[in-house]
């Protein structure tokens, strides 16, 4: 055998060295839409490892298409307010789809007919009050928000339907309150409401039993806590509202760009416990930030192809169902998004009001853990747990 030449045994000992160097390129691949493409797919089958999910996402979708086409049928623009059907009808039946949890046809069936049925008196409630909250010296119709705020805090002692109907009262509210409906489109907030019914039966009716909810975990609660009348979701609820009161004093104060996005966000961050708040108020801040700037960014790409528009906030909706029960700090970007394309696509906000969703939902959700801190120790001191 013949001898190593010191080339040869520097080279040997530059490798021994250095053993990791010649494997350096495939240690770190350079990405390429085919490992993105499989990290998304990994990331969608962890989150939602038996599709049941997805399903729901399309429901949604389908149960907002269908009622927007319905709601634009010739036979309603007779109506007072028709121009609103649509947008309305769609809103009911999306959200009512979101806030159904049951397994078996009939059960989900008879909730989505709650569900729309509630959304459309909470739109009712807030079209009669119109008239008589607006003008000079009167705290506006935004105040008629914190009555909605209210019950998505308290019904949620009733269940997961009472959580549903809720919040379906608040929906009816604030999209009646977006559209600027009165007294005089109560016909076209019935048919609505029946349109959204419909729309939101028959998609729940085929995806059948490839569908299974997700059941939040139930509350631990003290029973003397339960059965006494200041219950925490008594205390959750009057949180929201006063939280609402503030945002109505705030806007007639200060003006507001958008005061109704605030009251939203502290109804929906304002948990029975100041934990749960701070949880969901920086799950909510964290996906806001990072939606509404995906979306104004979304904008000029698709300026001038609206059907992109659209096929992305559907895409935003599917993923906002599966990251709904685990993460929401991804539903609330999902939303987030789809909520500003959807806005800019309808030619009614600017990219500035559309930018200040941001802004309103920091005010609303630091209100929101203000009344945590200052409300939930009153009640542990004069109610006790």
């Amino acid at each position: 055998m013949r001898d190593r030449t010191p080339d040869e045994t520097n080279v040997e000992g530059r490798m021994l060295e250095h053993p990791a160097s010649a494997d350096a390129r495939d240690s770190n691949p350079v990405p390429t839409y085919k490992t993105v493409a499989a990290g998304i797919v990994s990331w969608i089958d962890r989150i939602d490892p038996g599709v049941h999910r997805r399903i729901k996402g399309l429901r949604l979708v389908t149960a907002y298409g269908i009622a927007a086409l319905l709601g634009t049928l010739h036979d309603l623009t007779h109506f007072t307010g028709a121009a609103s059907i649509s947008v309305l009808a769609g809103g009911i039946a999306l959200w009512a789809s979101v806030s159904e949890a049951r397994t078996s046809r009939f059960e989900s069936s008879r909730d989505i007919a709650l569900l729309t049925a509630f959304a459309t008196i909470g739109a009712f409630v807030m079209a009669v009050c119109t008239p008589a909250l607006n003008g000079p010296g009167l705290p506006g119709v935004e105040i008629v928000l914190a009555s909605g705020a209210f019950f998505v805090g308290y019904l949620k002692r009733f269940g997961i339907l009472g959580g549903g109907i809720g919040s379906q009262i608040y929906i009816g509210q604030l999209l009646a309150y977006s559209l600027g409906l009165t007294a005089s489109d109560l016909k076209a907030i019935v048919a609505a409401g029946l349109i959204a019914t419909v729309a939101a039966i028959v998609p729940r009716l085929l995806s059948g039993p490839a569908e299974r909810p997700v059941l939040p975990p139930t509350m631990a609660m003290p029973k003397g806590a339960e059965l006494g009348w200041c219950s925490r979701e008594l205390m959750t609820g009057l949180q929201a509202a006063i939280v609402a009161i503030a945002i109505v004093a705030m806007n007639d104060t200060f003006g507001l760009e958008e005061s109704a996005w605030a009251i939203t966000a502290c109804t929906y961050t304002v948990t029975n416990s100041f934990t749960g708040t701070m949880e969901r108020t920086r799950s909510r801040l964290i996906g806001t930030m990072i939606g509404v700037p995906l979306g104004l960014a979304w904008l000029p790409i698709a300026a001038d192809v609206q059907i992109l528009i659209w096929i992305m906030a559907a895409i935003a909706m599917i993923i906002y169902a599966m990251a709904l029960p685990e993460r929401y700090d991804i539903a609330s970007a999902a939303f987030a998004f789809a909520l500003v394309v959807t806005l800019a696509a309808s030619g009614e906000y600017s990219v500035w009001v559309l930018a200040a969703r941001v802004w309103e939902t920091f005010v609303g959700a630091a209100l929101g853990v203000a009344s945590a801190i200052l409300l939930l120790p009153l009640r542990r001191r004069y109610f006790g747990e």
